[in-house]
């Protein structure tokens, strides 16, 4: 989406269609809240030392995002993955959550919405039990939290959960919102930049979350004024 564009409000989302539900705001964790590399890295490293095949974490760390198990499968056989997977979870717990920091803005972002009265639904396709656990080192609070879920998935969490904003930095992020009829709210910060974002459509691209809580007030002010009839955008345009 292009500057000064606007976008349909979806439900649930002050002067979108429908009664107007609580403000509640979903946040992918992989590279948009957290910067879960050199943890990720640091696993995979270990990971194959033990088992003795080879991983390239260098690489692996510049595509997260799909589950777990689709990264494994680039360098274990089909046969062993799962194992391997209950493994790489187990090391994870010993390796990744000291080197994990939030990433710019991130807890600002969180604390934007809480002040806006909203709940922040953390979305991820994370292990659900490391996702907590990362989430409790990193001191951001969150109301919900569902793992292992990845593109459409991740749009009947949202939807149940009544989000009408998803926030994160994958192009499975955009299919998840898109799934949920949630705005789209693209982050710069992972394996995208802000054009491919905007070409995948997203509704929203931000160069990192530093922005968000400056376009959440925005957003806001305008989303009622489109619903009270003083205006008609949604305050959804691309922010680069």
């Amino acid at each position: 989406m292009s500057a000064g564009t606007s976008a349909a409000l979806p439900a649930g989302v002050p002067g979108g269609p429908g009664p107007t539900a609580p403000l509640t705001v979903g946040f992918d964790l992989d590279m948009t809240l957290l910067d879960t590399r050199p943890g990720i890295k640091a696993t995979y490293l270990a990971l194959s030392a033990e088992t003795g095949t080879y991983v390239d974490a260098d690489l692996v760390v510049t595509r997260l995002g799909p589950p777990l198990t689709v990264e494994l499968a680039n360098w274990f056989e089909a046969e062993r993955v799962p194992a391997v997977a209950d493994r790489y979870r187990e090391l994870y717990r010993d390796h990744a959550f000291a080197p994990t920091v939030p990433l710019p803005g991130a807890l600002d972002a969180v604390a934007a919405v809480r002040a806006a009265g909203g709940r922040v639904a953390v979305i991820t396709g994370k292990y659900e039990p490391n996702a907590r656990l990362h989430l409790e080192h990193a001191g951001i609070e969150f109301d919900a939290l569902v793992g292992d879920l990845w593109a459409e998935t991740k749009g009947v969490a949202l939807r149940e959960l009544g989000a009408g904003i998803y926030v994160g930095d994958h192009l499975g992020d955009i299919v998840g919102a898109r799934a949920a009829g949630a705005l789209a709210v693209a982050v710069a910060t992972g394996p995208y930049d802000t054009a491919q974002l905007a070409a995948a459509g997203a509704d929203v691209v931000l160069s990192d979350l530093r922005a968000f809580p400056q376009w959440l007030a925005d957003f806001r002010r305008r989303a009622t004024g489109a619903g009270t009839g003083a205006g008609s955008g949604s305050g959804a345009a691309a922010a680069h």
